[in-house]
């Protein structure tokens, strides 16, 4: 949200907006399902040629920003769901629009959960499915997920914050999960060599004898301003190496269709719950996104808060 905020010179949406735009989108369903539905009874997309064209009205004015539709598609709000990739001098980022079902108004931002206790499907869901390496007791009061993408510059920013949290943390787990932005050339690649590693180290849920694992991630950190499309393998492999594995072996494993399966389904995950920028960061359910500007003081008290307030 902060970056069409800086970006595009309009007046942010209210909660009061919001609402009434979204009692608008209910009562413009209602009047009209052929326009709001498809035959299948989904909501209405815009086609790309529409975003594309949505976006060249509201961006054309600035030669050094491009944008690129991720994707289009329903969202569980009733609301057509589309990702931007906006580019600039500063960097990318992933951007949420939701459409209305008469096609005719946006809402920018985020939809965030919402009732007694918002973060606790979020919380189910990791619980059930969020299997990646991990360090810290397994029935820890605090379970920290982390959607990250080993080419992402925020991403070895966050690392070292981690890091130093971790290693002070008392009755908290944090788990990794690979979540490669598609914007990055060798991103999923990393993601299925550090897939190798983990399970070649002996790797699994709730242990803590990852050391190879957390070796890798932090020497692809390390290299990654070193690390191009065209010689990572060559550069992942000796990253592989140096943490104590098979380099030669973690090669091999990546280069097959497990290692993607496994990367493939850690991404379903992290967009199911709608995670669309590395690295995002869940404490018991709840997401931060920013989490590399987020106070250690505040990380503590959103850990100590979330121990003593289970979700329901």
């Amino acid at each position: 949200m902060q970056r069409w905020a800086k970006l595009l010179p309009i007046t942010l949406i209210t909660i009061s907006t919001l609402c009434a735009a979204q009692q608008k989108a209910a009562e413009t369903k209602k009047a009209s399902t052929k326009t709001a539905e498809t035959a299948s009874g989904e909501p209405s997309l815009p086609s790309e040629d529409v975003v594309n064209s949505f976006l060249h009205d509201m961006f054309g004015y600035d030669p050094s920003l491009s944008y690129k539709v991720g994707s289009i598609k329903p969202s569980s709000t009733g609301l057509a769901e589309v990702t931007v990739v906006l580019s600039s001098a500063q960097g990318q980022a992933a951007n949420k629009l939701y459409i209305t079902p008469d096609g005719k108004h946006a809402l920018i931002g985020e939809m965030i959960p919402f009732g007694a206790h918002p973060f606790a499907a979020d919380n189910k869901r990791l619980q059930e499915s969020a299997k990646g390496p991990s360090r810290g007791p397994a029935d820890a009061a605090v379970t920290l997920v982390e959607f990250s993408d080993l080419q992402c510059p925020h991403c070895k920013e966050a690392q070292p914050k981690l890091d130093k949290f971790m290693s002070t943390a008392k009755n908290v787990r944090l788990v990794y999960q690979n979540y490669p932005l598609p914007m990055h050339d060798w991103a999923a690649k990393a993601a299925a060599y550090s897939d190798c590693v983990a399970r070649s180290s002996g790797s699994k849920s709730g242990s803590n004898s990852n050391d190879a694992f957390w070796k890798f991630v932090g020497g692809t950190f390390d290299a990654q301003s070193d690390i191009t499309a065209a010689n990572a393998d060559e550069k992942l492999t000796a990253i592989a190496t140096a943490a104590g594995v098979k380099g030669e072996d973690i090669a091999a494993c990546a280069a097959k269709p497990e290692a993607e399966s496994h990367v493939d389904a850690s991404i379903a995950l992290g967009t199911m719950l709608g995670v669309n920028s590395t690295p995002t960061i869940y404490i018991n359910g709840r997401a931060v996104n920013s989490f590399t500007t987020l106070p250690d003081e505040v990380l503590q008290k959103l850990v100590d808060f979330a121990a003593s307030n289970p979700n329901k």
